[in-house]
């Protein structure tokens, strides 16, 4: 979350800075104002509270010189319940601030373009050059369906739309994929490899920023407070929660795979047919921890580690720096890289690097300490939404299919599938 200092210090430049992402913040307005009436308040319980403690004192006084002390009990009684009610008061703002903070979403670096969506995106690089087909180029669910490898009506028999069955040399290009992916990172990149849980508790989702805006939206298993993990920044986040890191660990980095689920929920329409939008999904995903002044160049080398994976698997992409109104809730400055897909003729985000600075966080209580007498300060935390899996399946399908209706293999991937083809 933002720091509480920060808006009430700056109050008309943070409403200013946020208003870049889309929607109105004036509420804001009412924080530094409930934050002056929580001193107040303060104040006038700590005065009552010296009262009824110089007033508790005569107590003793009383019985030693043998006066009735009914008078001075009654009074202690009356300070109590005075103060009882200002500590509800103190409380019912801290409650009213915190929630505020919590809907709040993080500012946006002042290196990212101000835009209301994704029109306003600046793209800063290109790599590969699309390929040029002499047959009709055929998408990803015309390839997979007729080589018997894909099948998405007997996933929709046994679940629902938007979920599919890989079959065969399906199932075992994207094992092959995220061993691939696991491998690159940790063997050259020096991440460390983890399989985190894929069920998270609410304070989790809170940590990261998902709870309570899309709170709605999660999937929540009955009878527990638990929900199945969106993202693997999730529980890699919130795997250092309500901790103190020592400085000389910074930067931790994770290469992490994960099963994902999301509702897709306000997605209706959009991307439904495919593997392009699906609600299980797997990814590996890029976590670091950092201090706040290396953060920025941490970020760029997660970006070209990412990259890697591409370039690695020769698949054409663009990577852009998103816009104010199209970044995540959480997130200060977000590059999305896109992939090349024929099969729709344009470039499709296939993965997202993004720097948080302190805003998960401050939710995450998640901080470190230059040296043993030094004060604590908190980390900065950055996402690479990794590589997702099922969209690589797609770009390898589109961008390697051949006229027979086969698909060839990445040479990088030939090691992992044991075949060069696919048919």
């Amino acid at each position: 979350m933002l720091d509480l200092k920060l808006i009430t210090d700056n109050t008309e430049e943070v409403i200013k800075r946020l208003e870049t992402r889309g929607g109105d913040f004036s509420h804001l307005r009412s924080i530094p104002i409930m934050v002056d009436q929580r001193r107040d308040l303060i104040i006038k319980g700590d005065d009552l509270k010296a009262k009824r403690n110089q007033t508790s004192k005569l107590i003793g006084e009383y019985k030693r010189q043998g006066k009735d002390a009914r008078e001075i009990l009654t009074s202690i009684a009356n300070y109590g319940d005075e103060i009882k009610e200002i500590d509800e008061q103190i409380n019912e703002l801290e409650n009213k601030i915190r929630d505020i903070l919590l809907m709040t979403p993080n500012l946006p670096s002042l290196e990212v373009p101000v835009g209301a969506d994704e029109s306003a995106n600046k793209e800063i690089k290109r790599w590969g050059t699309p390929r040029k087909f002499d047959f009709p180029v055929k998408d990803h669910v015309d390839i997979g369906v007729g080589l018997g490898i894909l099948d998405f009506q007997r996933a929709a028999k046994v679940t629902g739309p938007r979920f599919v069955y890989e079959v065969g040399l399906g199932a075992r290009l994207e094992r092959a994929l995220i061993q691939f992916m696991m491998d690159v990172h940790s063997q050259e990149g020096g991440y460390t490899e983890c399989i985190p849980p894929y069920i998270v508790n609410e304070d989790s989702m809170y940590g990261t920023g998902q709870f309570p805006k899309f709170k709605e939206e999660s999937f929540k298993l009955e009878k527990f407070d638990w929900f199945l993990n969106p993202t693997a920044e999730v529980p890699m986040i919130n795997m250092y929660r309500d901790e103190i890191l020592d400085v000389e660990l910074l930067p931790l980095k994770y290469c992490a795979y994960t099963m994902a689920f999301r509702s897709e929920a306000g997605s209706a329409g959009r991307d439904t047919k495919g593997m392009l939008r699906q609600h299980q999904f797997n990814k590996v995903e890029l976590i670091k921890f950092s201090t706040p002044e290396d953060s920025y160049k941490e970020l760029d080398l997660m970006l070209a580690s990412s990259e890697s994976i591409l370039q690695k698997l020769e698949l054409p992409y663009r990577v852009v720096v998103l816009s104010t109104g199209d970044m995540g809730f959480s997130m200060s400055k977000t590059y999305d890289i896109e992939v090349w897909l024929p099969g729709q003729d344009k470039y499709r985000e296939i993965a997202s690097i993004s720097n948080a600075e302190e805003y998960q966080a401050r939710r995450a209580n998640i901080r470190f300490k230059r040296s043993k007498d030094a004060k604590t300060e908190y980390v900065h935390t950055l996402n690479g939404s990794g590589i997702a899996v099922g969209r690589t399946v797609i770009a390898i399908l589109e961008n390697y299919q051949n006229a027979d209706g086969t698909v060839t293999v990445p040479k990088a991937l030939i090691p992992y599938l044991k075949t060069d083809i696919i048919k």
